[in-house]
């Protein structure tokens, strides 16, 4: 491979940072490893032609627009040169082939990164690269912000590069309220380049072979981004690049996006037509703490470390998010790209997380063990979650497993709307599709039937009946002892608290059910009067009502306690 210029250069980036001579992350070391490992991967050819001849396209013909380097010197109109990291991009899109055909192996790509590490320069760069590489299939080249003021950014700094280059003239240049577009014929092809806002009304009728979607982070369902990426379809080298940084809404297709794309990395959900670049800072895996004051852990996150962020003025802003903690979540979120739960959010997620992968019991292994179990319900009216749980304590630790259900007929229009993550709960086990147009409450009936039959002694179950007389009367008629539980925010104060001290603790296992993390981050809490709490979602597309069952069932196991403590103070008097 010496007769390419950069080569070496990408082959050492991925290599040091395999074997720890480099500081990196530890998806960035997967994402490493992942590269060297494909490079002897007989499934795939690998020719880094392409990757040279857009590498070099930048290089030689953009400039900075704006910015400082770490002296302080201006860098407007200075050559534009790709880190190694960015080499490393480039290299993994355009390298690798599908055995013996011109066909390339990745057709999507997830990069997530801090703020100021040049995302859009370099995504813009990178799509005219592109365009001129992919020119003889008329290179249509779409790069979509989530506001028209982002997708601004890149078309400007194309602009300002064509007119350093003297190439102006050659283009037709579309800047108006209508269109903001960089077109021309190249003689043997053909490239152009719009840029829109993700809500534009051009998404549906888009024919692209380069999709550039930056600030995923901002986009509301998976829908947006589907509809972006299907516009490549008559190409069979379309590229679709996702950019963005973390955020704070854990329910947001961007986070559900890097989870997927972790476990792509982890080798447990395999995809071979993604390609992942993740920089971000560590969290202890048995804490999910983030040491944020770490310089390690800023380095690991910003691999324009000292670059186009300076090591001393993140530690700065560090050491302020540490002394003002309304400053900690944006540090975090923007410097370290870390994902944190949104600032209504009462519950600190990590937390639970932390606690929960200390058990690993499954559900086969509680059911034989004796432990007395409380149940709880919340039903919707008509159709939407519904939920069920049981709640047991064992040795110390205090165990749910919930259940949520949802009719068929209504379950993809919400999942789109509210984007709730429903049919991936299906397949994991903790969601069942009610096939009627509405709930049924005998879907839920069997669920409790059927962990009674699999050992767990269910001792009573709270619900408020006002809620499906339908459920409380056929509860009864299955044997169950069924409680009326009123919804009032004293009465579930006691359990909201029981599973609140219990998560800190790190003794609360919920048998690693998204779903009811999912529910648990939506959670918004008032403290009242003595220590009583009021809790209730925090914005009306989200969902609580699994967090909310186990609730109600943790208020039946601690009256259960109550009064069996007060009976053996009675009989001991």
């Amino acid at each position: 491979m010496g007769k390419f210029k950069n080569y070496d250069i990408v082959l050492e980036y991925a290599t040091s940072i395999v074997e720890g001579r480099k500081v990196a992350n530890k998806e960035v070391i997967q994402a490493c490893q992942r590269f060297l490992d494909d490079l002897g991967n007989p499934a795939y050819d690998f020719n880094p032609k392409d990757a040279e001849f857009v590498i070099g396209i930048i290089e030689k013909t953009f400039v900075h627009q704006k910015g400082e380097d770490m002296e302080g010197y201006p860098l407007r109109g200075k050559p534009f040169l790709l880190q190694p990291w960015q080499k490393f991009v480039v290299y993994n899109l355009l390298g690798f082939f599908h055995k013996g055909t011109k066909l390339r192996r990745f057709k999507e790509a997830f990069n997530m990164l801090p703020r100021k590490q040049g995302k859009t320069p370099f995504m813009s760069a990178l799509a005219w690269g592109l365009g001129l590489l992919e020119r003889r299939s008329g290179a249509e080249i779409v790069i979509v912000g989530a506001q028209l003021k982002q997708a601004l950014q890149s078309f400007n700094f194309l602009n300002y590069n064509l007119k350093q280059m003297g190439e102006e003239e050659n283009f037709r240049i579309l800047d108006n309220n209508q269109e903001h577009s960089i077109s021309g014929d190249l003689g043997d092809g053909y490239l152009r380049i719009e840029t829109v806002a993700g809500n534009s009304d051009r998404m549906d009728s888009l024919n692209t072979l380069i999709q550039i979607l930056d600030e995923l982070h901002l986009y509301r369902n998976a829908s947006q981004y589907n509809t972006i990426k299907e516009s490549g379809k008559a190409y069979r080298n379309s590229l679709c690049i996702g950019i963005t940084t973390a955020g704070d809404n854990m329910n947001s297709f961007c986070y559900n996006r890097m989870v997927y794309c972790q476990k792509v990395l982890d080798g447990t959900v395999k995809d071979e037509q993604l390609f992942i670049f993740i920089a971000k800072a560590d969290a202890d895996p048995e804490t999910g703490e983030v040491d944020y004051t770490n310089p390690i852990e800023h380095e690991k996150a910003n691999p324009n470390y000292n670059v186009s962020v300076s090591g001393q003025e993140l530690m700065n802003d560090a050491m302020q998010a540490q002394n003002d903690p309304q400053q900690r979540k944006s540090f975090l979120a923007k410097s370290l790209n870390v994902y944190t739960s949104a600032m209504k959010s009462y519950f600190n997620l990590d937390e639970f997380r932390a606690s929960d992968r200390k058990y690993k019991w499954t559900i086969a292994e509680l059911a034989k063990l004796p432990i007395d179990w409380f149940g709880g319900g919340d039903l919707s009216k008509l159709h939407d979650l519904t939920a069920a749980a049981i709640y047991g304590t064992y040795k110390g630790v205090d165990i749910i497993i919930s259940h949520a259900f949802f009719p068929i007929v209504a379950a993809t229009r919400k999942a789109e709307e509210d984007n709730i993550p429903l049919f991936g709960w299906k397949d994991d086990g903790w969601l069942t599709m009610s096939n009627t147009p509405t709930v049924n409450y005998d879907d839920v009936i069997k669920w409790f039937v059927d962990m009674k039959a699999m050992g767990f002694k269910i001792k009573q179950v709270g619900f408020d009946r006002k809620f499906g007389r339908e459920f409380f009367l056929g509860m009864k008629k299955k044997g169950f002892k069924i409680v009326d539980q009123p919804q009032y925010f004293y009465k579930k104060s006691e359990g909201f608290r029981r599973i609140e001290k219990h998560a800190k603790d790190g003794k609360l296992y919920y048998l690693h059910s998204q779903a009811f993390e999912y529910c648990v981050q939506n959670v918004h809490a008032v403290e009242k009067t003595d220590d009583m709490i009021q809790y209730e979602k925090i914005m009306p597309e989200q969902r609580i009502d699994i967090f909310d069952a186990s609730v109600f069932a943790a208020v039946q196991m601690l009256e259960n306690m109550t009064k069996a403590s007060e009976a053996n103070d009675w009989l001991n008097n």
